[in-house]
């Protein structure tokens, strides 16, 4: 049966207009925050109380508010290049960790530990640089790897496989680490099971500082990935100059998703599933779509890490376990829901 058999068929939900979506992201967004505000170990707190008490307000100022801040960026920033590398790649599925950058940031966090253990002469730098400009440049020097590999980024399914058999590599290199150096492991478990919970306020200036230029950039490079959803010739046709606007989104989706995962560690589905999620409620082109993805992306991973918090208090889940287990529940009743 044809796609468009099923699409005269099949009822379809109504869609919202994206002004409306906008809204409502945004409302959802401040209601998470008041909410990250007075959950902890002991679950939900009335904020007018936790102001009265001088202790509770330090906790709610220097804990609660950088970490309900910090996951609002994250998840911001991984939504952005989730819809990012959809575009670029026309490939619904893909997400901002395709080229290589999550196993590159976690191949840096390795050496930066095992060289931190075992070297006292790298120890000084190393102590400089810190587990977060590891990350960082891990995840950039994956990136340009797989630039290399693919021979820049004019071959969009070569950029796609050059970054798979990086992050293979990559991650085959960290596993041999922490083999080699077992103490490695326990220590480098926040960063792989992903955590808010570290989050402070230069983490939070830091993502923001990085976050706004890279949604103006994005969304002013909107018109390439609508040319390219057309496919290549069409862009062409468009007059849109490719090779430098694709060095430039692949450089915002790299950079956005470097900072992430350097200051929250890695925290999957997240880039995959708000692209998705704004795309079923909405149908517009990617002026509206980059923006949408990037609200929709601090809504998930706010309600995600309120979900870590709460849901075994007093004791916490990594934020990357509950988005693993929710995406992936997603994804399959997507998928399953699609086969039918």
């Amino acid at each position: 049966m044809s796609t468009a058999a099923l699409d005269v068929r099949l009822p379809r939900p109504a869609r919202q207009h994206p002004i409306g979506l906008a809204v409502v992201l945004l409302l959802c967004a401040v209601l998470l925050a008041l909410l990250g505000l007075g959950v902890g170990s002991t679950g939900l707190q009335s904020l007018r109380a936790l102001m009265a008490d001088p202790t509770a307000t330090a906790i709610v100022w220097e804990i609660r508010a950088p970490r309900t801040l910090g996951a609002c960026l994250t998840g911001a920033l991984l939504g952005l290049a989730g819809a990012i590398a959809q575009g670029l790649f026309r490939n619904p599925l893909a997400d901002p960790f395709l080229m290589g950058s999550a196993s590159g940031a976690s191949l840096g966090v390795a050496l930066c530990l095992a060289l931190l253990g075992t070297t006292s002469v790298a120890a000084p730098w190393l102590l400089r640089l810190g587990l977060t400009g590891a990350a960082f440049l891990g995840a950039m020097a994956a990136v340009a790897l797989t630039l290399a590999l693919a021979r820049g980024v004019t071959h969009t399914l070569r950029l796609l496989l050059a970054g798979v058999v990086v992050g293979v590599v990559l991650g085959a290199l960290t596993s041999l680490i922490t083999l080699a150096v077992p103490e490695v492991l326990q220590a480098m478990q926040a960063f792989l099971l992903g955590s808010t919970g570290y989050l402070g306020w230069p983490a939070c200036a830091l993502m923001a500082g990085v976050a706004a230029p890279c949604v103006v950039v994005a969304w002013g490079l909107s018109r390439v990935l609508d040319g390219l959803a057309l496919g290549e010739a069409t862009a062409q046709s468009l007059g849109l100059p490719l090779l430098p606007l694709r060095v430039a989104l692949v450089a915002i989706m790299a950079l956005a998703t470097g900072t992430a995962v350097a200051q929250a560690g890695l925290i999957a589905f997240v880039g995959l599933a708000a692209p998705h999620l704004v795309r079923g409620a909405v149908k517009t082109t990617h002026a509206w779509l980059l923006p949408l993805a990037t609200l929709m992306g601090a809504v998930l991973l706010m309600a995600a890490d309120l979900l870590a918090r709460g849901a075994l208090a007093p004791q916490e889940l990594p934020v990357g376990v509950v988005t693993s287990i929710l995406g992936g529940s997603y994804l399959l009743w997507l998928m399953h829901r699609r086969a039918g």
